[in-house]
């Protein structure tokens, strides 16, 4: 789908119109887990685990922010939160009037580790901003992967976030674009979640500027694979998860994800780092290899991982209308 940038004036016109103060919405985000293996910078699952967050506009300026759950306490709680940001980001496109503000976020998206928490608040915000601006400017799905891409620099964890299921993301001379596959009903995901957290950032910077041409080669031959495993037929997943472009580099700042790892796949498990990382990331081809994977996790781990068994996310984002009631002032 190639992104669509006609469907509100962009930044830096004269706004006519405004949100009315009391309008609320419901945002729902999933986690996500991209590459998986082979696919760096393209493949991102959707996964059944969730971040919530209620907006709700009022008359004062500026903006609040209650967190409940992961983050609470650490993240931003005004203006400079990331959905914030993005609620402010949607807004700006659709070239309405910048309204006061006030957010509850329910997290549950582990920050740091690889499951797309960065791209799951930048979705919660534009859909925020997609649901308070509806039947005043419509921000369709082409421009909601475009903003969220740009705010979030590549589009293989927003594009699951926002639509589900399995995406291919890719970017063109106009922006990016996506294509949204149904998952194998055989495919159960378990994602485990280490103590220990890893910034994009420092993971991308371990990755060199060009690799051999067999390795590329080798790359592009299994991420046609895995999509292949993954939709059809999940008995290919361990061979169609091996990967010679990023994971290998990162390895040194993750070692005990990097040990794990090789010892799953020894025992003919497809496990990938989740994203960049420290989580990893088993696609079992049944339900079974999911406990498998996890008694080999306690039993062999030096620390402590999270095992979290989850299935794949189908609907993506959504947004509902939320009405509050606040003693009758808006």
């Amino acid at each position: 789908m190639s992104p669509d940038r006609s469907s509100g004036p962009e930044a830096g016109t004269t706004a006519r119109i405004a949100v009315p103060a009391g309008r609320a919405v419901r945002v729902r985000v999933p986690a996500t887990s991209a590459n998986l293996g082979p696919g760096f910078d393209s493949l991102g699952l959707a996964l059944s685990l969730y971040d919530e967050v209620d907006v709700r506009v009022r008359l004062e300026p500026g903006a609040t922010v209650t967190v409940q759950g992961v983050g609470a306490g650490e993240v931003a709680t005004d203006d400079t939160n990331l959905v914030v940001r993005a609620v402010r980001r949607g807004l700006e496109h659709a070239g309405v009037e910048q309204p006061g503000l006030e957010l509850t976020a329910v997290n549950a998206i582990p920050h740091g580790r690889g499951m797309g928490s960065s791209a799951a608040a930048i979705v919660a915000g534009l859909m925020a901003a997609r649901g308070l601006l509806e039947g005043i400017v419509d921000l369709d799905a082409s421009t909601l992967l475009t903003l969220a891409t740009e705010m979030e620099g590549h589009p293989d964890n927003v594009a699951p976030a926002l639509f589900g299921g399995l995406t291919i993301a890719w970017m063109t001379a106009e922006g990016p674009a996506y294509k949204r596959l149904l998952v194998h009903r055989g495919v159960a995901p378990v994602v485990f979640v280490p103590t220990s957290t890893l910034s994009t950032k420092l993971a991308r910077s371990l990755q060199p500027e060009s690799v051999p041409h067999a390795d590329a080669a080798f790359n592009v031959s299994r991420s046609a694979l895995l999509v292949a495993a993954l939709i059809q037929s999940p008995e290919l997943l361990l061979a169609a998860t091996e990967d010679r472009l990023h994971q290998t580099y990162r390895a040194s700042a993750m070692p005990e994800t990097d040990a794990l790892i090789r010892l799953l796949r020894q025992h003919g498990l497809a496990a990938v780092v989740s994203g960049a990382g420290p989580s990893l990331l088993v696609l079992g081809s049944d339900p079974a290899q999911r406990l498998t994977a996890a008694d080999l996790v306690e039993r062999h781990a030096e620390s402590t991982w999270r095992p979290l068994m989850l299935a794949v996310d189908l609907g993506g984002a959504t947004v509902n209308p939320h009405p509050v009631n606040h003693g009758g002032n808006p």
